[in-house]
């Protein structure tokens, strides 16, 4: 199975709906997080359900039936679902950052094209990203013009597929002539479509199922695609863009919310099964001041981190209302980002193994899961290194240096 049909989902009216819709979900995937990633289970019954609860519409503006809600909302929304199951999570990133990608560059009739299909109940998958190249940002997946039938044709295989397994549209990046560039919505069952998603062998985050998918000739048809144009030889200024720290701060809260899980869960650990260190006397080992002392000292970085999360979506909500953008809103947005998600590759790591140091050795049997929150948040931490975003943000402290619209901070 790799896609799923629901019924449509109800508009939430307010951030408060949304926020109750995220905490019910929550509640409901996990108790069987555990499990699922012990079995490596495909949670496409959590993807039924979360698109059920029309959660996906929440960045999907007003006048087009979404519920228009700010990005401060909708990051506190990923974030609460990351705490319950951040596979869950990971599966539908690409989701917002491509309605953001539709809002900014899509023409009017793929706009409402993807628009009305996530409004139906389906959510968006990524096919960005490809192995063998000589950077991460290279694409060998060609796209050609089909004038005869009025669209394109697209050929290349993607892996890091996220958000494929149970996609209505699966979203691939291709390239064309000698810079072109386009974004193209198609369907699993699409003629010369291959997900193999199995390949996917990640010691984290392995419910994703980020494998492969592979395009042979496959079709998209006009107002199915977002076509970017030639993109200039040599380009000293290209526009300003918030799809960077946008994405970059979905990717915030997931480390973010793998790091309150573990706190919670190894607090949980203590507190009812952890055996006093024998130095200590027959008071629970959760009345010990070291450990008390050190679960101060991890939940002081949890909210540092979660503040840091929360200014963060704000600088981003800021840079989407500014019309039209600058590249002084977007580098302030993206440098909010930065120090979120550079402090999450540190406190979140740090976080997630602090709690089996004080759990003790019977916290890692498999039974608890606990061992999950470290190797979840070690992988998914991994997507860009924090030593290039320290960098650009200690540049701008000392020299008041911004960094050329378009690059990764």
């Amino acid at each position: 199975m790799t896609s799923l049909t629901i019924s449509t989902p109800p508009l939430l009216a307010d951030a408060q709906a949304a926020l109750a819709a995220a905490d019910e979900f929550a509640d409901r995937i996990r108790p069987g997080s555990i499990e699922r990633d012990r079995l490596k289970t495909k949670p496409l019954a959590e993807l039924a359900d979360l698109a059920s609860t029309g959660l996906l519409s929440i960045w999907i503006p007003r006048e087009y039936g979404g519920s228009g809600l700010d990005f401060v909302t909708v990051i506190d929304v990923f974030r609460r679902i990351a705490v319950a199951d951040p596979a869950v999570a990971q599966l539908v990133l690409a989701h917002f950052v491509l309605l953001e990608c539709a809002r900014t560059d899509a023409d009017e009739p793929t706009r409402r094209f993807i628009y009305d299909t996530v409004l139906a109940g389906a959510h968006l998958g990524n096919a960005s990203a490809e192995r063998g190249t000589k950077n991460g940002w290279n694409r060998n997946t060609r796209a050609e013009r089909d004038d005869a039938r009025g669209g394109w044709v697209v050929t290349g295989q993607k892996y890091y597929a996220t958000g494929a397994l149970g996609a209505g549209l699966i979203s691939v990046d291709a390239k064309y002539g000698d810079r072109g560039g386009l974004l193209g919505f198609v369907t699993p069952d699409s003629d010369g479509l291959t997900l193999d998603l199995d390949q996917w062998s990640s010691f984290g985050q392995r419910t994703t199922f980020s494998g492969a998918v592979t395009f042979d000739a496959v079709f998209i048809p006009d107002g199915r695609a977002i076509d970017y144009g030639e993109a200039p030889e040599n380009p000293k200024s290209p526009a300003a863009s918030v799809i960077t720290p946008l994405d970059q701060a979905l990717h915030v809260a997931i480390d973010v919310g793998i790091a309150r899980a573990a706190l919670e869960d190894g607090a949980d650990f203590v507190r009812s099964k952890t055996r006093p260190w024998v130095e200590w006397n027959d008071a629970p080992a959760s009345e010990e001041p070291h450990i008390q002392r050190r679960f101060g000292e991890l939940t002081t970085r949890l909210h540092a981190l979660e503040a840091l999360l929360e200014r963060a979506a704000g600088a981003v909500q800021t840079a989407v209302e500014e019309t039209p953008l600058t590249h002084e809103t977007a580098t302030a947005a993206s440098f909010a980002v930065a120090e979120a998600k550079a402090l999450a590759q540190e406190f979140g790591p740090e976080i997630a193994t602090g709690v089996l140091e004080l759990a003790g050795t019977s916290s890692t049997d498999e039974k608890y899961g606990l061992d999950r929150h470290w190797r979840n948040v070690r992988v998914h931490s991994l997507h860009d290194p924090a030593r290039w975003k320290y960098v650009h943000i200690g540049n701008h402290t000392l020299n008041g240096t911004l960094p050329p619209a378009g690059v990764l901070i």
